[in-house]
């Protein structure tokens, strides 16, 4: 179905006379024509009910329309929290812990109009007991909110100063028995931070140490000759088979002076299993092989 906009209702007539669908012009066609009404400004906004208004512009007279708004959610426990956490900032520096194990908590049997006192509940109240007993005293016992905060503040105090003091007259007792207590908790946390960092500082010593000790025995290999092929280790067993020793260290053949002359430090050496007798060895050589061995422990 069309949209009827008051400045084209004249348009529409004309429509409908020209296709038949009226047979006779209306009363108001010839002076709406003669006398066209203003056309509507581009994107003009449309016009708002008095539904649609808004509060302000609204009249006293007329109801004012209802707000979809969720109401505020408001525990008498928050108000009390935040004015005990006001009075009491230290409060919320004490060690507690954040988990509820596998199931939550039990309610307390001590509740309702048997509760009556704060101690009824233990002698080391938490801040969270304080601020329960305060809201039980003003649902359940019908007390102003604010004479059941300062009550609950009140024996609150009472019970901690309590718990002060005998912390301190067991210290004293104990210190004067002779019993020496270990380190607590914090102190064994600042050493773990201090043996921490004391590591670190000596992994920065070994550390340039290594460094040092590899720049000071860097290994240098001393080439002689043309470089070699690579023979896939042909060469080593070809040796090995002649029973020829490689030389490793090149100052072990440098020549020496010997008994029987310059000869070089390396000598072919019997086997260690092979047997041979000393008359076939002759004594120059047996010289010789011992003053190598001589020569070659000075080197070590």
């Amino acid at each position: 179905m069309s949209r009827r906009i008051a400045s084209q209702v004249h348009k529409q007539a004309s429509r409908l006379l020209r296709e038949g669908y009226l047979k006779k012009e209306p009363a108001w066609f010839q002076a709406v024509l003669e006398h066209p009404p203003l056309p509507l400004p581009p994107k003009a906004p449309p016009a708002r009910s008095a539904f649609d208004l808004p509060v302000a512009r609204i009249s006293a007279h007329s109801p004012a329309p209802p707000k979809n708004h969720p109401a505020p959610v408001l525990y008498v426990e928050d108000s009390i929290r935040r004015q005990f956490f006001r009075d009491h900032p230290f409060e919320a520096f004490r060690a507690t812990t954040l988990l509820e194990g596998p199931a939550i908590k039990d309610e307390h049997p001590i509740r309702g109009t048997e509760w009556t006192r704060l101690r009824q509940r233990g002698r080391n109240p938490s801040p969270e007991d304080a601020v329960r007993y305060a809201a039980n005293l003003h649902i359940h016992h019908k007390v102003p909110l604010t004479r059941a905060y300062a009550s609950a503040v009140a024996q609150f105090r009472a019970l901690r100063t309590e718990q002060h003091l005998a912390r301190k007259f067991a210290l004293m007792e104990a210190n004067f028995y002779g019993i020496k207590f270990g380190p607590s908790q914090v102190e064994i946390t600042f050493n773990k931070e201090q043996k921490a960092l004391d590591s670190w500082a000596k992994s920065i010593e070994l550390h340039s140490g290594e460094n040092a000790a590899k720049k000071r025995w860097k290994a240098i290999v001393e080439k002689e000759g043309p470089p070699g092929t690579w023979t896939r280790g042909q060469e080593y067993i070809r040796l090995w088979q002649e029973d020829v020793r490689p030389t490793y260290a090149p100052f072990l053949a440098e020549p020496t002076i010997t008994s029987s002359g310059l000869e070089g430090a390396i000598m072919e050496l019997p086997k260690p299993n092979t047997r041979r007798k000393k008359s076939l060895l002759p004594q120059v050589e047996v010289d010789a092989r011992l003053a190598d061995f001589m020569h070659i422990r000075r080197l070590v």
